[in-house]
C-alpha cells in the first residue's frame, strides 16, 4: 500500500495527485474516498485537477465525466473508462492500494 496523506489534508471535495506506477488522483467525496487513475481517457489531461460533483469528475479539457466509483465515463467525447484503485483509512491516514497491486496479491 502506499501511504496517500493525512485524513485532514484531503478535505472534502478535493483531490490530490500522486504518482504510482502510473499517475493516480485520490477524491474525498463527503468522507468517502475513491481513486482513478488519474489522466482522462480521451486526451492527456489531469483529472485530479477536474471538477468534482457528487462521485463525477469531469476533465478540465474537454468536460468529459467518470464516476469515481465505477470509473466508468458518463458522456462523450470518453469513451474508455479509468481504472479504480483500492482506498483504505487506517490511524487518520489514507492509503492506496493500485489495481497493478491488487492483481500481484
Amino acid at each position: 500500500m502506499i501511504a496517500v496523506c493525512r485524513l485532514d489534508e484531503l478535505p472534502p471535495g478535493e483531490a490530490v495527485r500522486l504518482l504510482a506506477d502510473v499517475p493516480v488522483a485520490v477524491f474525498n467525496v463527503e468522507g468517502e474516498f475513491y481513486a482513478i487513475d488519474d489522466t482522462c481517457t480521451h486526451q492527456d489531461a489531469s483529472l485530479s485537477e477536474g471538477y468534482l460533483e457528487g462521485c463525477l469528475v469531469e476533465c478540465p479539457l474537454h468536460a468529459a465525466s467518470f464516476d469515481l466509483r465505477t470509473g466508468r465515463p458518463t458522456c462523450l467525447p470518453a469513451k474508455k473508462p479509468v481504472r479504480t484503485h483500492q482506498v483504505t483509512v487506517l490511524d487518520g491516514m489514507i492509503y492506496l492500494r493500485t489495481s497493478a497491486e491488487q492483481e500481484v496479491a
